[in-house]
């Protein structure tokens, strides 16, 4: 009598095909996470104020690509407060650092009448790669950290909070020209316009 058993053959691939099947396998939904601390805040925005926004960057030592960075910063923010109806009017500053001074200095070269200044401290901005942090060996996407202080005037006292935004997931690679796009988004999520 003939053998019937039907039989399995396992192949050996290559790492290249095998990470490559491996990231069909689990699939490349990327996702967008927020995390404010502390948290809860109540909004930002308000749609019948006023505001001076001033920035400046806070990279750490090793960042690469400063330049171009910056000017997604830049884009992403004026995108931002030009789109969002965050506030009725907005006067948009960059600012070498955030220091007290400067801070002073913004809102006293703005309009007259404001009635916030929020002052944005851009920490990170860019791509993220994660190997072997998943089954698809590579999870990826990018990133988005701010300082957000917020000043209700007269009051002299900020609020003050952190952002961190980021957007990707497993077998998710992407660059440097969604950068502004994704600043809008953590200014968003953050900030929360049209939620008043």
């Amino acid at each position: 009598p003939r053998d019937t058993t039907p039989m399995n053959f396992i192949l050996p691939l290559p790492g290249s095909t095998l990470a490559l099947a491996m990231l069909a396998l689990c699939g490349c939904a990327a996702t967008s996470t927020t995390q404010i601390v502390p948290s809860p805040q109540p909004p930002v925005c308000q749609a019948s104020a006023a505001a001076v926004v001033v920035w400046a960057p806070q990279w750490r030592a090793d960042q690469k690509d400063v330049p171009a960075r910056e000017a997604a910063a830049a884009e992403g923010i004026d995108r931002f407060f030009k789109d969002s109806g965050c506030f009725a009017s907005t006067s948009v500053r960059r600012v070498p650092q955030l220091s007290a001074s400067a801070i002073q200095s913004a809102a006293s070269d703005a309009a007259p009448r404001h009635d916030r200044l929020v002052a944005i401290a851009v920490r990170e901005l860019g791509p993220v790669v994660r190997i072997g942090t998943s089954m698809a060996l590579v999870e990826g996407g990018t990133e988005v950290v701010l300082g957000v202080e917020e000043y209700r005037l007269p009051n002299p006292a900020p609020r003050a909070f952190s952002v961190h935004w980021a957007h990707g997931g497993p077998g998710v690679i992407k660059g440097v020209a969604t950068l502004p796009q994704d600043m809008q988004a953590a200014l968003a999520a953050g900030l929360q316009p049209g939620s008043r």
